[in-house]
């Protein structure tokens, strides 16, 4: 029997009318039988992130109110360990995998083995490359990311020449390559007008605040304190470490500084006009929905995909999330009018004449 089974029929009349049908059965034969409840396997690629302790957190509760349970695992960034962790929750016959790969091209392989024991496979947020065996993909449209924070710096400094520092993300994931393609859509035209110089670029390993701390160290020791305009970092934490660097060089405040994952401290950073900008992307959503589709993919019941995503040898069947920037101006009517994160958490340090007026109601927080 093939492996990419489907409902035939309506697959053709689905994908023509609304999207793609998966509704795929993994391995030779040798698929797994469906529990009455059943076991998702969650790899990791990092707890160390609160970004990532949100989306485990939600997407465990989702898969419980949906009747099925989670078995996380986190790999602590290193490639030998999520793959071991992989392999672990394949001998132990979970239902579905989904997997944060920490280098999406080093996890072809697990996947690969996935498919043999009939397993199905989701990669969330990140993309899983090099592997025909990868049934779907749920992300951020990241290449949206990308395009909004270039965005962003082009309307704060439209009209005049500026001068950019670029921290992209880590070089194992390919999402910061994503987010370096919608950043360079926007900025190659106006580097070609003469418009932007980019002074100082380099990739943060690992996503580390660190890494971004010593990029942006690099460029102040390079073209000193009046040598760049904005800097453009590719998530919050490597922005922490860029604004870090600005303040021991007296800088913060007058460098324009990007951000992606609508951080506690990034936001109380924004408010504190030490951040310009970050990218809320809404992750209850996200890993609620992650969650909807891995137990109908453990339940092996047809899931809709609108989209599709290369990832080298196939057209991965997608679900792409949408993303919004936050700016100072807006961080009422976005995470705190959507609970992402309480006005008390986010204003509690700051001076009562400092602070935004703070709505009659609110709603309760929901992770």
């Amino acid at each position: 029997m093939p492996i990419r089974l489907g409902l035939v029929i309506l697959s053709l009349i689905l994908s023509v009318l609304i999207g793609f049908v998966v509704a795929r059965s993994r391995g030779s034969g040798s698929a797994t039988g469906v529990r009455e409840r059943p076991v998702i396997g969650l790899s990791l690629d990092t707890l160390k992130e609160e970004r990532w302790q949100r989306d485990r957190d939600t997407f465990v509760a989702a898969c419980a109110k949906l009747g099925a349970d989670v078995r996380v695992v986190s790999a602590n960034s290193d490639d030998r360990t999520q793959t071991s962790d992989i392999e672990s929750l394949i001998s132990q016959r979970v239902d579905c995998l989904v997997v944060v790969p920490h280098d999406g091209a080093a996890m072809a392989g697990a996947v690969d083995r996935a498919a043999v024991a009939g397993i199905p496979v989701m990669a969330y947020d990140r993309l899983i490359t090099g592997t025909s065996k990868l049934d779907l993909y749920v992300t951020f449209d990241n290449v949206t990311v990308g395009r909004q924070q270039a965005e962003f710096l082009a309307q704060r400094f439209a009209g005049r020449n500026w001068k950019v520092v670029r921290i992209y993300g880590s070089p194992s994931d390919n999402n910061a390559k994503l987010f370096k393609q919608g950043q360079d859509e926007i900025l190659n035209p106006l580097i070609k007008a003469g418009q932007v110089q980019v002074v100082h670029e380099d990739w943060a390993i690992d996503w580390k605040p660190e890494n971004g701390k010593k990029i942006t160290s690099a460029a102040i020791t390079r073209y000193g304190e009046a040598g760049f305009d904005a800097i453009l970092a590719s998530n919050d934490g490597t922005a922490a470490g860029a604004i870090e660097a600005l303040r021991e060089a007296g800088m913060v405040k007058r460098v324009v500084v990007t951000g992606q994952d609508a951080e506690l401290a990034a936001v109380q950073r924004i408010a504190l006009d030490e951040q310009a900008m970050t990218i809320y992307k809404p992750l209850p959503v996200l890993a609620k929905q992650a969650a909807e589709l891995a137990v109908r993919m453990a339940q092996r019941k047809p899931v809709v995909a609108r989209m599709e995503t290369n990832n080298g040898p196939s057209q991965v069947p997608s679900v792409f999330a949408a993303v919004q920037t936050v700016t100072k101006e807006n961080i009422m009517s976005t995470v705190v009018a959507e609970s992402f994160h309480t006005y008390e958490a986010i204003f509690g340090n700051m001076p009562a004449d400092k602070r935004p007026p703070k709505p009659a109601a609110l709603p309760e927080v929901k992770h």
